[in-house]
């Protein structure tokens, strides 16, 4: 008892920093990021894949498809403005199968360690650290030892953070496919 009475103040702390851990941190998106890079490293694609909101990663990049398409033609042009609606119907309508495809490839990527979406730990980091959020979303941008530029989108949804936008995804994903298809010379001894 004479312990608790000496030692009142560090008790206290670590009895509210064991709370902040169990009750605060789990909902947190930084948490959800910890964890994505947990299920990369452990190569469990289906728990991966639990912290991504395929259907609205797919809709966002083909929203961002569309809207770099019109930007080069006229905006104020009903033409446009029509195909501009038909196409944000058209991405609506083929986004559920298309992020279908994009789930089943990405879980079988990390279950066979794709060596591509290991998330290193320095970039998590640097994204956790500069992860800005406001109410239901969050947002963070770094850049890769490769020099790629990544950001990142979360919202908060009823089973915890995901990953709704990834800007510039088609680039990501054009490079990912030049990398499969022409892998890097190995040294010759």
């Amino acid at each position: 008892m004479q312990f608790a009475l000496r030692h009142w103040t560090a008790i206290l702390l670590i009895l509210l920093f064991a709370g902040w851990a169990v009750f605060y941190l789990p909902g947190t998106p930084s948490y959800a990021i910890f964890e994505l890079k947990q299920a990369v490293d452990a190569r469990n694609g289906n728990v991966a894949a639990s912290y991504v909101d395929f259907k609205k990663v797919v809709q966002n990049a083909g929203y961002e498809a569309l809207q770099g398409h019109n930007s080069s033609a006229a905006g104020t042009d009903p033409s446009s403005i029509i195909a501009q609606f038909v196409g944000r119907g058209a991405v609506d309508l083929f986004s559920g199968p298309m992020a279908a495809l994009l789930q089943q490839w990405c879980v079988q990527q990390v279950n066979d360690g794709a060596q591509q979406l290991q998330m290193p730990t320095a970039a998590v980091v640097g994204a956790v650290l500069l992860l800005h959020r406001n109410d239901g979303t969050a947002y963070t941008q770094w850049t890769d030892h490769k020099g790629q530029v990544w950001e990142v989108r979360m919202e908060r949804e009823a089973d915890g953070w995901k990953i709704v936008q990834v800007k510039n995804v088609a680039e990501l994903l054009e490079k990912l496919k030049h990398q499969r298809e022409n892998p890097p010379a190995s040294p010759s001894p």
